[in-house]
């Protein structure tokens, strides 16, 4: 086995179009962690296959709430603040995820799943009453999940446009600290608004369990806008990037693996007409669409969140030692051929492993069951309602997210 690379990769490995694994992770295929140097802060030990990744994920000896004090490797000149669960390490984590756990059971967001349909639904009346072609990321991937977001937190309808600014504005990467700090201020503004308005009226959302909470001393205002802030913006911007992403591989030809696309791992893959043809038979392989189609798609273009070591850990035989951060690649975990042989097809009789897209320990994303249900859904719906679903422009038309934090597609123009 190769030894640890001494001079230090250049990172993230991006992708400018396409949902393909980028090259780079393929090339550390069977190799332990190697060091990184990302455009901003330290450098890093990158882990890339399955086993060292859940290795990373559920260490608790390496630490996310340290990165908040540290030179935090990072694509982009602003450091991640603290607030949210994903700043925090046990205990403290475990004090507040438990304050907002009971909210998104599996039991009780499968409560959901009518009023979700409903929802889908009349986005996709509108789109059909229009006519093609259509829009699916802004007349569908993008208004489900914030409306359903709001919904559960209790964010006014007129304030969405307002939650969509602030999203695009932290998520893109390349946007100045000067703007960052015009757009925190405008929206943590707002935020204190719903938040004095449910303390004084009551209501049934997650806003007013959080302020109940506060107002008890279970967690300090700060905590509480922290938290509010992550669920917002963890509550629409993955799983809108996602319902157009599947969408995009089960669309696009199979064999563009030049372009970027899913099948860019080498294997011929199944093609995307045959999934959208079987879950439209056969409704009931939705769910296995969707958790393969979470294990496919890399999500995040390169970026992860950093842990630094609080004492000498080793990783896939390698010594990270105290002090030195670490970062790592679901998406290339999810294509490991020693976890998920055939790693580039979609398989909907894939055994055994499972994917690690929404994390694994105790950062495993809390909103997992409500992607899960808007993604089924979602598949569900739009092959139910629009037989012979196809792209409305030519591959080459598409205009993809380039050197931002999620990958994707900025548009997605279907006919049916």
């Amino acid at each position: 086995m190769p030894g640890p690379s001494r001079e230090p990769l250049a990172y993230p490995f991006w992708t400018t179009a396409g949902l393909g694994l980028p090259e780079g992770y393929r090339q550390l295929r069977d190799r332990p962690p190697v060091r990184v140097r990302l455009p901003y802060g330290d450098e890093a030990w990158l882990a890339t296959s399955y086993d060292d990744v859940r290795a990373v994920l559920s260490d608790p000896r390496l630490s996310l709430a340290e990165a908040v004090r540290r030179d935090q490797p990072r694509i982009g000149p602003m450091p991640r603040a603290g607030g949210g669960l994903i700043a925090l390490d046990a205990p403290h984590h475990t004090r507040l995820r438990a304050l907002l756990a009971k909210e998104f059971t599996a039991r009780r967001i499968e409560r959901l799943r009518g009023h979700v349909r409903e929802v889908t639904d009349g986005l996709l009346d509108r789109m059909v009453a229009a006519g093609p072609p259509a829009d699916l990321v802004e007349d569908l991937a993008f208004p489900l999940p914030m409306t359903l977001i709001c919904e559960l937190t209790g964010v006014p309808d007129a304030d969405q446009p307002a939650v969509r600014a602030w999203a695009d504005t932290v998520c893109s990467g390349s946007v100045t600290p000067e703007a960052v700090q015009r757009h925190a201020e405008d929206f943590f503004t707002r935020m204190h608004g719903w938040i004095e308005a449910r303390r004084r009226t009551p209501a049934d959302d997650l806003i007013t369990v959080l302020v109940r909470a506060r107002d008890e001393g279970a967690l300090t205002t700060d905590e509480l806008t922290g938290l509010l802030n992550e669920i917002l913006i963890g509550g629409f911007v993955t799983t809108t990037n996602q319902i157009a992403n599947f969408f995009a591989v089960l669309l696009l030809p199979r064999e563009a693996g030049a372009h970027g696309t899913a099948g860019a791992d080498g294997a011929d893959g199944t093609d995307g007409v045959d999934v959208l043809a079987a879950v439209r038979a056969r409704p009931e392989l939705v769910p296995r669409a969707v958790e393969e189609l979470l294990r496919l798609v890399p999500l995040l273009n390169g970026l992860t969140l950093p842990r630094y070591a609080a004492e000498d850990v080793e990783v896939g035989g390698v010594l990270i030692r105290a002090g030195e951060p670490v970062v790592v690649s679901q998406a290339a975990a999810n294509h490991d051929p020693a976890a998920f042989p055939e790693p580039g097809r979609i398989r909907l009789d894939r055994p055994g492993t499972p994917h690690i897209s929404f994390g694994h320990g105790i950062h495993y994303c809390l909103g997992a069951h409500l992607a899960r249900l808007e993604l089924q859904t979602t598949l569900e719906r739009v092959t139910a309602r629009m037989p012979g679903l196809r792209l409305a422009v030519p591959e080459a038309e598409l205009r993809w997210r380039s050197k931002e934090f999620f990958s994707g597609l900025r548009s997605l123009p279907v006919a049916w």
